[in-house]
Formats: structure tokens, sequence, C-alpha cells
């Protein structure tokens, strides 16, 4: 038994892409995972199918996290099913593509909802279960915030913020909640980048290859036991800041 085992997680957006392999690799450490998705019912069911086989427990379970009382009840069905949580790990993320000039509020307004409101409102509805459990969140970043790319101004700003309130949220819930964040890089490139645009972001990472979505799970994990870290964010960039 190890010291995840039998605790609950909560992970968003864990039905395609980094969130289903962060749900996967909690059910690995044989934690609980309520397996969140909006509109991938398909891919929720096959990671709680992998979750079962890796020996934990999964129960898929949907809500639009742009509507704020959807949000919150997320977390109140998490308790309900399962009666604790122990860990928050708020993954579900637009990544919308926008020219400078065609820009909108709208588009800022989108990306801050989903980025940046929604996972405060989770982080808030669950401070009671969490304090409770002296439990941990984790907060799914991005080097973008710090390494920029074109063409993504508004997530790029969502994401910033979500930095900053990682630092707000683990100075204020200490000592009993730690808050931490995992930025990845270039792990899984969007998919609306071409070949040339790939192959030119991965001739600026050091480790010359881009990542997978393993490598943020195996980061969220950590996090998820460190129990003397707080306030920090870990970079999974294959030290592609470095280069720039």
């Amino acid at each position: 038994m190890n010291e995840l085992s039998g605790k609950v997680a909560l992970v968003t957006g864990a039905g395609t892409r980094v969130g289903a392999e962060i749900a996967r690799a909690l059910g690995a450490e044989r934690m609980r995972v309520a397996v969140h998705h909006h509109g991938s019912s398909q891919g929720a069911d096959e990671t709680c199918r992998a979750i079962e086989a890796a020996g934990g427990e999964a129960w898929p379970v949907r809500a639009d996290l742009y509507d704020e009382p959807q949000a919150r009840g997320l977390i109140d069905a998490t308790l309900e099913r399962f009666g604790q949580l122990d860990l928050l790990v708020p993954s579900a993320a637009n990544y919308d593509r926008v020219p400078l000039v065609e820009i909108e509020r709208s588009h800022f307004a989108r990306a801050f909802e989903l980025n940046l409101l929604a996972p405060f409102t989770l982080v808030q509805r669950a401070l009671p279960a969490l304090q409770a459990a002296r439990g941990a969140v984790v907060l799914i970043t991005d080097i973008s915030r710090a390494v920029p790319l074109r063409e993504y101004l508004p997530y790029e700003v969502s994401k910033a913020g979500l930095h900053q309130m990682m630092r707000v949220l683990a100075l204020n819930l200490a000592p009993h909640v730690r808050v931490n964040a995992v930025a990845p890089g270039t792990v899984l490139p969007p998919p609306d980048l071409s070949e040339a645009q790939v192959a030119a972001i991965t001739a600026q990472i050091p480790l010359g290859r881009t990542g997978g979505a393993s490598s943020v799970a195996d980061a969220v994990v950590y996090l998820a036991k460190a129990s003397f870290v707080t306030g920090t964010e870990i970079t999974v960039d294959g030290g592609r800041a470095l280069s720039l």
C-alpha cells in the first residue's frame, strides 16, 4: 500500500489527452478517481476502464465547467459518491488559436471562464473537504506564460493568471492544503500545428524531442505525494525554456 492508495482524486478534463493520462496515473497509485468530462463520454469511459485495470477505482462524471453551478455541483457529486476529497486536479482547459487582429472580448471570456475561473470555483467549493483531508491541489499551467507562442494570447494570459493564483492560494491555504502546479511544454502538440511547426518547436528543445502526457502525469503524482512542497510550479518542457 502506498501513501495515495484509497484516497480520492478529482481530475477535470479526464476524458482526453493530458487529463486522461493524469487520471490513469493516479489510478495506478490505487486512488479512487472521479473522472470528469464534458463532451468526451467515450474517452472518460476508456479512462475509467484503464484505472480499474490498474487496480484503482473510477467514476465518470459529466459537468459543464463554463457553468458555475455545474462546477460547484461537480465537487458536491464527488463528495456524495466518495465521502471525501484528497486531491483536486483541474486539468480541463481550452486552447484556442486566434490571430491578434481577430481577438474579441469573447475570446478572453472563454479562456478565463474555463482556464482560470473554473479552477478557482472548484477549489473554493472543495476547500472544506480538502482541509479536512489535509489534501492538495495541483493546477495545470503552461510554459507559454513565460515562453509565449504567437496567436494564443487569451490562453496564455489565462495560464499566467493561473500561475499567480497558485501562489496566492498556496499562501492562503497553508498549512492544511498544499497548492502546486505543473507547467507542460510541448508534450502533446496542438492538433492545429503543422508538421513543420512541430519540427521547429522540437528543434528548440534541448532534449531533442517532444514529451508525452505521461511526463505531466508523473509530475502530478509527485506533487500529490510531496508533503513539504507548496507554492511550486514544476516545468515539464524538456528544457525548452532554457534555449529561448
